[in-house]
């Protein structure tokens, strides 16, 4: 990522520019419409945001409101039906289905609620499969995968495959997958959602540390409130629309 000043919040949370900068991810007029049999069911319409660098923000909202079919959009992993999503400065739908993938690869990083771990692979290879699949040298990706596991606890994990991680090791090994190749947001859809509180939590210090250390964006979905809370800016969605959370 490239190097900016930063000033700090009265919170201690979120680095503020010290001067105007360009939204890592944004989008304009964002609408999403499925087909239900014969009638059109409208999920998303007329979304506006902007997600500047380092910046940490939930998106809260009632199961079925919307929030992962936004995630995707925000994603490049669906299509919208009306409006624009730009990532980098660049409109994903000016771009090839393989030149899509490339720059999502590069910039974005993905936490879900379920793992999406590989059973086959150990954590060390999961782990650094964003970077294999950029053509990184095998060595190499091996080498960045090993320390990105060690700076989420994992060091000692490594050659485990995910049957013999618990549910927070399988959830900090996914964390570590999004965070190797260093893009510059990370987009997490109820990233705790499957964890008990107390591990919950302590996914979340992480997911947040290590974001804000390497001043990455984050953006998150999810129906907690307390979450959320921890966030620098948190939006409510309701009725398709993003609005002010409370």
């Amino acid at each position: 990522m490239n190097e900016m000043s930063m000033q700090t919040h009265a919170s201690g949370q979120d680095p503020v520019p010290s001067a105007v900068l360009s939204a890592v991810l944004s989008c304009t007029a964002l609408g999403k419409t499925f087909q239900q049999g014969a009638s059109p069911v409208r999920v998303l319409q007329d979304v506006a945001l902007s997600v500047m660098p380092g910046e940490t923000l939930a998106i809260v909202g009632a199961s079925g409101s919307g929030k992962s079919t936004l995630l995707h959009l925000l994603g490049g992993l669906d299509a919208p039906s009306a409006g624009r999503v730009e990532l980098m400065g660049r409109d994903f739908s000016s771009l090839s289905e393989a030149a899509r993938g490339d720059w999502r690869n590069r910039h974005l990083g993905f936490v879900y609620q379920f793992h999406h771990l590989l059973p086959e692979f150990s954590a060390l290879e999961n782990v650094a499969m964003p970077l294999l699949i950029r053509r990184l040298p095998r060595e190499e990706a091996l080498e960045r995968a090993a320390a990105t596991l060690k700076a989420v606890g994992l060091g000692h994990r490594v050659e485990h495959r995910p049957g013999e991680l618990s549910g927070g090791e399988r959830q900090r090994a996914a964390i570590a997958r999004a965070l190797v190749s260093e893009p510059a947001c990370i987009l997490a859809d109820e990233p705790t959602g499957n964890l008990d509180r107390h591990t919950a939590d302590a996914v979340f210090d992480l997911l947040l540390e290590r974001t804000r250390s390497a001043g990455m964006s984050l953006v998150i979905v999810t129906h907690d409130p307390a979450l959320a809370a921890r966030t620098g800016r948190t939006l409510g969605l309701e009725d398709g629309r993003l609005m002010p959370a409370g």
